[in-house]
């Protein structure tokens, strides 16, 4: 066909740059810090089945104060305005309810199916941005709500048809879709928050006030680990610090809508470990779920092409 010999000759005369290795690096740290993220989920299953979730939240939160505080002030870090303070708590708040009921629901379901359920969080954020920040829900967010809204009913209701289900699944999912809930509000808060203050501030506000508003229990609820718990925990809490300050790296680096696909890498970490440490399968209807879910993510994250549209 001329067009296909006309088309071919001009790429040979304008040869496409290739990128350089260079370009691959913030892709390859999005990868790495999601793979921590999800080994630290599997930590943490450990410890929670151990100690329970209560416990093993507090632990990870106060140990990793420990590990990013001291950095936060040799940088120079100051105490916060008025208005980042209030952020600081709100998020602190916010975050460690969030962990407390996901540690829980990995303790009831495996941790492919709980972290499959979680990527629901990015769509609903969507809608409480237009509560909260009075954004405009544009019609890429109504759809990817139904893609995301189809693929949780997808795995909750494969898990209902199972004969495993009982009361502990109920309790796992439902402490899944609230910490879900969760998660999309401490986005919209991410989002205020970094318009006030830097990362590291952050991570220190966002473990010091979770480790302080959980520690409110303690006389009742903490539960000591032993050597092997405790280690895992530390563990935890160290990747928790790498996995986010990876991710920083990346996305101070390259486009949201380039590496926001890697997360969904996630949910592959999540099988494999937990098939490795705790002998979980992947069911069809958790694949087929997980993928309805992807692809409402997919539409929310992607850019309009026509300005303005809604």
């Amino acid at each position: 066909m001329p067009e296909f010999a006309l088309a071919r000759r001009g790429a040979a005369a304008h040869p496409r740059t290739m990128p350089s290795p260079r370009a691959y690096r913030p892709i390859l740290a999005a990868l790495a810090g999601v793979a921590a993220l999800a080994l630290m989920d599997a930590f943490m299953k450990g410890a929670s089945l151990a100690i329970g979730a209560y416990s093993a939240a507090l632990l990870r939160s106060a140990l990793g104060l420990c590990l990013i505080a001291p950095v936060w002030l040799a940088a120079g870090g100051r105490w916060p305005g008025r208005q980042a303070l209030r952020l600081h708590l709100v998020r602190g708040v916010v975050s460690a309810f969030m962990a407390l009921s996901f540690f829980f629901a990995l303790t009831r379901l495996p941790i492919a199916e709980t972290i499959a359920i979680s990527f629901f969080a990015p769509i609903l954020s969507l809608y409480l941005a237009a509560i909260i920040l009075k954004e405009r829900i544009r019609r890429s967010a109504i759809a990817a709500g139904l893609f995301g809204l189809a693929g949780t009913l997808v795995i909750v209701g494969g898990r209902i048809g199972r004969e495993t289900f009982n009361d502990g699944a109920a309790a796992g999912l439902t402490a899944i879709l609230f910490s879900a809930l969760l998660y999309a509000y401490n986005l919209i808060l991410a989002r205020q928050q970094a318009q006030t203050a830097g990362p590291l501030e952050i991570a220190s506000f966002h473990s010091g006030v979770g480790a302080a508003v959980l520690a409110l229990g303690a006389p009742w609820l903490l539960a000591l680990p032993d050597g092997e718990t405790f280690l895992a925990i530390g563990a935890a809490s160290l990747l928790t610090v790498c996995g986010a300050a990876v991710l920083g790296w990346a996305y101070a680096r390259e486009e949201a809508q380039v590496l926001v696909p890697m997360e969904y890498s996630g949910f592959l970490w999540a099988a494999l470990f937990g098939w490795l440490f705790f002998a979980e399968t992947v069911t069809p209807t958790v694949l087929a779920g997980t993928a309805l879910i992807v692809i409402g993510c997919a539409i929310a994250t992607r850019r309009d092409s026509r300005a303005g549209s809604t």
